[in-house]
């Protein structure tokens, strides 16, 4: 085994573990953000404000992410992404226990902040592998989710045992999130060489062979015109827009809704990232061997339907069993996605396009947020259910129409 084969090896289970602890802080804050910010500022009419400012907050930073992540490398910005969540976290602990609405809002755009760079590990997993084998290499490291996913309800669920709903309630548990965030922080700062180092050195390799010289990179506007780039950015913007706005209303649903205690968000939330990331190392594979266009659609499908059931079954179980559908949906959009687009770009590029695409998908799963929040209130489930399902399915045509391109020959 070569010297950049053990370096990938070992980074890949680097990130893989990053993925692992990012995922239960990741947990709470699907969990208990919307309670988190009705119970701060005691204005249920307003319950999707608060996811709403995360997400925005995290668009606006995956576009400075992802251009910082080409220029200055994959690591230190995921750093600063980790530090950024304790904060977020620590200070979401302190808007609790005073019950601050002004220190609550810094502290979700804090969160959104270090929830934007964390998603981009996808680049540093894409950066890894060459086309051939993307897909499998970048469910290697979400991978690691699983272990987080299993995690999340053992760590958060018993400091929620026997509380009644309550702000100071929720105090130590932010806590708990903002200790768990600097692990991740640490596990970052161990990865070496840089992904992005990797991946040029990959790019180089595969011109050397071809007897070609690597191409600079392009402008955003090019590199968004190259054939499969728009098809792949519209399944990345409908799942990751569905599926971040219904986890985030979830927990006010089961809780505020249908009247089940806290402690069965936790569960819910877990079956939902043991979709997200369980069979994530099949799909990968899948994927690679049935191309990105299938897979696209085909997520995007299981989406819908998962959501839809959510209008029909009202259960703690029926529940987690719909959420574990939505993320399976996910997973296989959101990674054919990701493949795609990392095919089609060099590692000079792939964070800037990446970051633009995180952008738009966090506006647009802000906005239904907002939406949802107020369908919520004044509709019931119903109007979440049938709106976000429509949403999953609108791509689905124009994906299976558009012709896929063959994947790029270098990393």
């Amino acid at each position: 085994m070569s010297d950049l084969e053990r370096a990938i090896r070992r980074n890949t289970l680097l990130l893989a573990s990053v993925n692992a602890v990012n995922s239960i802080v990741l947990q709470l804050a699907a969990a208990v953000s919307t309670l988190t910010f009705v119970l701060v500022t005691g204005h249920e009419g307003l319950l999707g404000l608060g996811p709403a400012i995360f997400l925005v907050s995290s668009g606006v930073t995956a576009v400075v992410a992802g251009r910082s992540m080409d220029r200055h490398g994959r690591r230190p910005v995921l750093a600063v992404g980790f530090l950024a969540t304790s904060a977020g976290c620590l200070t979401n602990a302190l808007a609790t226990r005073y019950t601050s609405t002004p220190v609550l809002l810094v502290g979700f755009v804090l969160i959104g902040a270090g929830m934007a760079t964390s998603l981009l590990i996808r680049t540093a997993a894409g950066d890894m592998y060459t086309p051939a084998h993307r897909a499998t290499g970048i469910s290697r490291v979400l991978f690691g989710s699983v272990f987080g996913a299993v995690l999340g309800p053992a760590v958060f669920s018993p400091l929620f045992a026997g509380h009644k709903v309550a702000p100071h309630v929720l105090t130590i548990p932010w806590l708990a999130a903002s200790a768990i965030a600097l692990i991740a922080l640490g596990l970052v700062l161990t990865v070496r060489p840089d992904p992005r180092d990797i991946g040029r050195r990959l790019s180089m390799e595969g011109h050397a062979a071809a007897q070609a010289l690597p191409a600079p990179p392009a402008p955003l506007a090019e590199i968004i015109r190259r054939p499969g780039v728009l098809p792949a950015m519209a399944a990345s913007l409908a799942s990751f827009a569905v599926m971040v706005s219904v986890m985030n209303l979830t927990g006010y649903v089961v809780v505020a809704m249908h009247h089940h205690p806290q402690t069965a968000v936790f569960p819910i939330v877990g079956a939902h990232v043991l979709g997200m990331f369980a069979l994530v190392l099949v799909i990968g594979a899948v994927i690679d061997r049935i191309g990105r266009g299938p897979a696209l659609a085909g997520g995007l499908v299981v989406m819908a339907f998962s959501v839809f059931g959510l209008e029909w079954w009202s259960s703690v179980p029926a529940t987690a069993v719909l959420l574990f559908g939505l993320g399976i949906g996910w997973n296989f959009s959101f990674v054919a996605a990701t493949a795609q687009l990392s095919d089609l770009t060099s590692a000079l590029e792939r964070g800037r396009l990446l970051g633009f695409t995180d952008l738009i998908a966090n506006l647009l799963a802000a906005a239904m947020a907002l939406i949802g929040g107020y369908g919520l209130e004044t509709s019931g489930v119903g109007a979440l259910a049938v709106g976000a399902g429509l949403v999953a399915l609108s791509p689905v045509a124009w994906i299976l129409w558009r012709h896929e391109p063959a994947p790029a020959t270098s990393g």
